[in-house]
């Protein structure tokens, strides 16, 4: 149930449920320390009850209609300035007083995050002198959470272009999180010409994470 639907649109059920939110309020607001319905709230609802009656009647014509339907208006906002302010997030309101106020239930239990699975990786591509960007991609056949596989890790490195290929993501000493599917890298006029080394995994919105890939490398145009 949403937070607008539990407002009935019938008349005669709008009417009957205010009715009982309006008592039951009265009785147990003290316990929700909340105040109960206010005057202009009681009074709203005998004036749409009034107007409402008179539409029953055979006489009735287009104003009574109208002064019922803005009666209607005024009444459906006070009850969810009520709801929404004083009852709708109220620890002291249990499922109990929501369920004899016919208000809604939410399930307020955390959906519990996964470990991230899978495995992700990048294509490189040059925009221009100086950058490389990570066109990052989920590994195709390897298994994919959307919640768990918030993000990804990005380890980096840059080496002279003589030196070894580094063999463990633990030689790349630096690092970023990103959500992007493109991750601009830029670099320092001096690493021209060097290799960068880059090595990626997914991570879950607490922090834990996947399994890294392999590393991938570029020469720095």
């Amino acid at each position: 149930m949403s937070r607008s639907d539990y407002v009935p649109k019938n008349d005669d059920q709008l009417l009957d449920w205010v009715e009982k939110l309006v008592a039951y309020a009265a009785e147990h607001h003290s316990k929700w320390n909340v105040g109960a319905p206010d005057d202009d709230f009681i009074a709203q609802k005998g004036k749409f009850a009034d107007a409402l009656r008179k539409t029953k009647s055979k006489n009735r014509g287009a104003i009574d209609v109208q002064e019922k339907n803005d009666a209607k208006k005024a009444l459906v906002k006070s009850c969810r300035v009520y709801v929404q302010g004083f009852l709708a997030k109220n620890p002291n309101v249990n499922n109990t007083d929501k369920k004899e106020m016919g208000l809604p239930i939410y399930d307020t239990t955390p959906t519990p995050v996964g470990d991230p699975i899978g495995l992700v990786s990048a294509t490189i591509k040059y925009p221009n002198d100086g950058a490389l960007e990570l066109n990052i991609k989920h590994v195709e056949g390897s298994p994919f959470d959307k919640r768990a596989n918030y993000g990804v890790k990005i380890r980096c490195a840059v080496l002279p272009i003589d030196e070894p290929s580094p063999n463990s993501v633990t030689m790349l000493t630096e690092s970023r999180f990103t959500r992007r599917k493109k991750e601009l890298f830029t670099f320092e006029k001096q690493d021209r010409k060097k290799m960068a080394y880059f090595c990626l995994r997914y991570e879950n919105s607490k922090g834990r994470a996947g399994q890294w890939s392999a590393i991938i490398s570029a020469v720095i145009p």
